[in-house]
C-alpha cells in the first residue's frame, strides 16, 4: 500500500474573471503582437558586410578587393590591391583544400599590419559574381576588370559532328 504523498498541497487558485484589479496596481492592458524579429543577413553596402549572400570586404578589419596576378605555389599568390599595392597572398590552412584560384580572379584579401607587402586571402568571387559587383558599380576602377563584360552561358548545338 502506497504511502502518504510526499508533496505539499497545491493552493487553489480562485478564477481570473473572479479577480478584481486592486486600485494601487491597474489592471494589466494588452500589448499589440510585434512581429517576430526577421534575421538580419548581410544586406548593408556601406558598412562592408555583404549584398544578399554575397559578401564585400569590410573596411572596418581592412579589408579589401584584389586581383590575382601570379600563382607562386605552396598556397601563395601574388595579388595587386584596390590601393595599387602588390602583396604576396597566402591562403589561410582552412581554405587550402577548397579555394581554388586561378590568374585574374577576383579576391578578398587582409593585408598583414606588420609586413607591408603580405596579406591574407579570405574570399574569391567567381566570374558571375564578379561580374555582378562590376555591374553594381560595387568595385573600385583599380580593380574593375569586368566592366561591360557580359557571361553567355555556352549552349551544345543539337546538329551532328563533322
Amino acid at each position: 500500500m502506497p504511502g502518504p504523498d510526499p508533496r505539499p498541497p497545491e493552493p487553489s487558485v480562485p478564477p481570473a474573471s473572479s479577480v478584481a484589479p486592486s486600485p494601487e496596481r491597474p489592471a494589466e492592458e494588452e500589448a499589440p503582437e510585434t512581429p517576430p524579429p526577421t534575421p538580419e543577413g548581410p544586406v548593408a553596402v556601406d558598412g562592408g558586410e555583404g549584398i544578399g549572400r554575397l559578401p564585400l570586404p569590410r573596411k572596418d578589419r581592412g579589408e579589401v578587393y584584389a586581383i590575382a596576378n601570379q600563382l607562386l605555389g605552396a598556397a601563395r599568390i601574388r595579388v595587386m590591391c584596390e590601393d595599387s599595392v602588390s602583396r604576396m597572398g597566402r591562403i589561410t590552412g582552412k581554405l587550402k583544400k577548397k579555394m581554388w584560384i586561378r590568374e585574374g580572379d577576383l579576391l578578398v584579401v587582409r593585408p598583414w599590419g606588420f609586413q607591408e607587402g603580405k596579406a591574407d586571402i579570405l574570399f574569391r568571387y567567381s566570374r558571375t559574381q564578379a561580374a555582378y559587383l562590376s555591374r553594381r558599380h560595387l568595385l573600385p576602377a583599380s580593380v574593375d576588370l569586368f566592366a561591360g563584360e557580359v557571361i553567355v552561358p555556352e549552349t551544345r548545338s543539337k546538329g551532328r559532328r563533322r
